[in-house]
């Protein structure tokens, strides 16, 4: 091997298996087979660093602390079967078929998820828990797009755990280590060839599209999905580019694999969602909530009118008869 090939992490490393550390440790004995696996962790990472991003971004928009938790309540299991539903969709041959397991579809601990499954339902599920809070829809996902490029991130360093979702094979220094009796070896290439770390790649380019989104938001000011759009933009070219070079079964339309299609659907979204938007919102938001939603003053006090005793136009007193004013007068 190269010197500075990249080795696939040992198999061991793909999952915790606490049933195991549990009886060796303390003695106790579960009745099932637990473990935790690296892919879902660093799914998990990827979630938390969403959250905890787009929680500061709304909240220097006027957004009170944590309510990303209430939306991520419906848009996170809504997106995460969105993306099994559309990895199952684009990997057919990998889940039915002679000598395949009909319920694998299921085993999400083992790895796939699409991104543009988990774009699609998880923004129904946030587009619900916005209209729950009261958020505009378009604040929220403005904030939040980032983020989930950030969590993309972390998800594609599961993929590198799990030995999948490589390139063809290159002679690059960088080239990819991979066991020939990986299913997804192509089949005739000999043992010790190198592939292409695309989901190196993509990790690369996904931190540095945060970076470059968060830079042109903090120069612009965008708001009303101008985020959003921006995003589509820069993953959906990095995605076509990446998605081409990858050598994993996946389906194909008019001999272009699925998910280049739905980036290349991504890159022309983000464009009419910039455009329209420029046209028809020349000004800010004049809220990130919904009108009339807005949360009521920390204080408990609905009037805007914030009267004092030295205040000499202050509404006069009302009658002795209520015991509360009548005491708060006479002192006065």
């Amino acid at each position: 091997m190269p010197l500075l090939s990249i080795p696939s992490p040992s198999t061991a490393w793909q999952y915790f298996d606490l049933t195991a550390w549990l009886r060796d440790a303390f003695g106790w004995s579960l009745p099932l087979d637990f473990r935790i696996h690296a892919y879902a962790i660093c799914i998990l990472l990827g979630i938390v660093a969403a959250v905890i991003l787009a929680n500061r971004r709304l909240n220097a928009r006027g957004v009170e602390r944590w309510i990303i938790i209430d939306i991520a309540i419906w848009a996170v299991p809504a997106g995460i079967i969105g993306g099994r539903l559309f990895h199952v969709f684009t990997h057919v041959s990998d889940y039915f078929g002679p000598g395949r397991d009909p319920l694998s579809f299921l085993y999400i601990w083992e790895g796939g998820l699409a991104i543009f499954g988990a774009l699609i339902l998880g923004s129904v599920g946030a587009y619900i828990g916005c209209r729950q809070v009261g958020l505009r829809f378009t604040a929220f996902i403005d904030a939040v797009v980032p983020g989930v490029l950030l969590a993309q991130a972390f998800g594609r360093l599961g993929n590198y755990f799990n030995h999948e979702l490589f390139g063809m094979p290159t002679s690059l220094p960088w080239g990819l280590q991979i066991e020939s009796s990986n299913a997804a070896f192509p089949k005739g290439l000999p043992e010790g060839t190198l592939f292409h770390p695309t989901f190196l790649y993509e990790i690369i380019w996904n931190v540095v599209g945060v970076v470059v989104i968060l830079l042109l938001d903090k120069k612009f000011r965008l708001q009303w999905g101008k985020v959003l759009s921006l995003y589509l933009i820069w993953y959906g070219i990095g995605r076509s580019v990446l998605e081409s070079i990858r050598v994993d079964t996946s389906e194909t339309f008019f001999g272009i694999r699925t998910n280049v299609w739905m980036s290349f659907a991504a890159i022309l979204l983000g464009i009419i969602i910039f455009l329209v938007q420029s046209k028809r919102h020349l000004g800010k938001e004049p809220s990130p909530y919904l009108p009339g939603r807005e949360p009521r003053s920390k204080s408990g006090v609905d009037s805007d009118d914030t009267w004092s005793e030295s205040d000499d136009d202050a509404p006069a007193a009302v009658s002795d008869s209520d015991p509360v004013t009548s005491s708060t007068a006479g002192r006065a």
